[in-house]
C-alpha cells in the first residue's frame, strides 16, 4: 500500500533526524513502554489493533501499571467482569459504586483478555476496518462504541499517543509483519 509505504518513509526521516527522540519522556513512562511495547505490537500482530492504542489505553486505565486494579489484578484495561466472565474477579469502589473487575494471572493475559473482548463485541467491529496506523480513528471509534464514559476519551488516548509518540510502534509493527 502505497500510503503505509509514504507514512513509513516520513516516519523513518523524523526518527532518524532525531525529531522523534527530542522530547523528554518521564521513566515511570519509559518504564512502562520498556515493559509492554513488544506485548502491544505482539497483539496488534495476532489481532489487528494498533499497538499505539493499546499502550495508550493501558497508560490511561492502569496509571502507568500503577493503579490499584492492575497491582492487584493485572487488570490494565479497567475491563468488567460482565457475565460472560467465568475468570477470578477483583472487586473495587468507583464511580458506580462497587464494581466487580476482571483479575488475571499476568499484565499478558490482561493485554490477550482485552484484544479478545474487543473482538467479540459486535459494536467494535467497524474499528477493525480502519489501518492499524489510524490512531486517531480507532480513538474517536472505541469512544463512539462506548468503550468509556468520560466525553474526553478519545482526546485524552490521543493525546497520550501523540506525547509520548506512541505511532512509532504502529510502524514498528508494520514493517515486522
Amino acid at each position: 500500500n502505497i500510503m503505509i509505504l509514504r507514512r513509513f518513509i516520513v516516519f523513518s526521516f523524523l526518527l532518524l533526524s532525531g525529531y522523534l527522540n527530542s522530547q523528554t519522556i518521564p521513566s515511570y513512562v519509559e518504564n512502562y513502554l520498556e515493559k509492554y511495547k513488544n506485548l502491544a505490537i505482539s497483539e496488534m500482530l495476532k489481532h489487528g489493533i494498533p499497538a499505539s492504542i493499546t499502550l495508550a489505553q493501558g497508560i490511561l486505565e492502569s496509571n502507568y501499571g500503577k493503579s490499584l486494579l492492575a497491582i492487584k489484578a493485572n487488570n490494565h484495561f479497567g475491563i468488567k467482569c460482565r457475565n460472560e466472565w467465568k475468570g477470578p474477579v477483583f472487586y473495587k469502589n468507583d464511580e458506580g459504586g462497587c464494581s466487580c473487575y476482571r483479575k488475571y494471572k499476568t499484565v499478558e493475559q490482561s493485554y490477550e483478555d482485552r484484544s479478545l473482548f474487543l473482538k467479540s463485541k459486535p459494536w467494535y467491529s467497524k474499528l477493525f476496518t480502519l489501518p492499524v496506523y489510524d490512531y486517531r480513528g480507532w480513538a474517536f471509534g472505541l469512544k463512539k462504541a462506548g468503550y468509556a464514559t468520560d466525553p474526553n476519551y478519545a482526546y485524552l488516548i490521543i493525546n497520550i499517543i501523540e506525547r509520548y509518540q506512541l505511532y512509532k510502534y504502529d510502524f514498528i509493527g508494520i514493517t515486522m509483519n
